[in-house]
């Protein structure tokens, strides 16, 4: 009984040790999307306004949680007439639904740097699951401002979505393409321990 005793916390004690939190750095992160108009031309949109977090119990990253939230009011295409277009009723309503989020359920390796996310996506008052391909540097360690040392992980998102399936807009799709390309890309900075605690 005592061995058994001594394995849990043996245990707990490795999960705890090992168990991460990393905030993504918005400088340098972005949150964007691709439309065809008219069936011609593409069209790059973002969101300026959103967070992002990953949790992972493994040093190498290969079980991370990834939870990310934009702010719909927020929507960039370099347009305003645009923009306020795509805030109505017409697409996202972003009145009623101000927010879009997505939580992943599975991050699995393909093959070197390259990895599967699967998660599920709320956007317009309605979940669905995507799945997006995703390239990952790092874990590297660096100094950062100050000379302090950190750990930094980058990773680009990319996957193609339908709007019809969110019920985003009603337009015709050959003035806005049902098929969304979304590319995110993230630069995320390990927050709750530093380096030399693993030395």
């Amino acid at each position: 009984m005592k061995t058994l005793f001594v394995a849990i916390v043996s245990l707990f004690t490795l999960s705890a040790t090992y168990a991460q939190t990393w905030s993504v750095d918005k400088a340098h992160s972005r949150v964007g999307f691709t439309l065809t108009h008219n069936l011609l031309s593409d069209v790059d949109g973002n969101f300026k306004t959103f967070d992002a977090k990953i949790t992972s119990s493994k040093a190498d990253l290969s079980d991370a949680v990834f939870e990310l939230s934009a702010d719909v009011n927020s929507i960039n295409t370099d347009n305003e007439r645009r923009d306020g277009h795509l805030k109505s009723p017409d697409f996202f309503d972003a009145a009623k639904f101000p927010a879009l989020t997505f939580k992943s359920t599975s991050f699995k390796k393909v093959e070197g740097k390259q990895y599967k996310l699967v998660g599920d996506l709320t956007m317009h008052g309605v979940t669905k699951p995507v799945t997006l391909n995703v390239v990952m540097a790092g874990p590297v360690a660096m100094k950062g401002m100050g000379g302090k040392e950190q750990e930094k992980a980058g990773f680009k998102a990319s996957g193609t979505i339908k709007r019809s399936d969110f019920s985003v807009g009603t337009i015709p799709v050959v003035v806005v393409s049902d098929e969304i390309e979304l590319k995110v890309n993230g630069e995320f900075t390990r927050q709750d321990a530093a380096l030399a605690e693993k030395k």
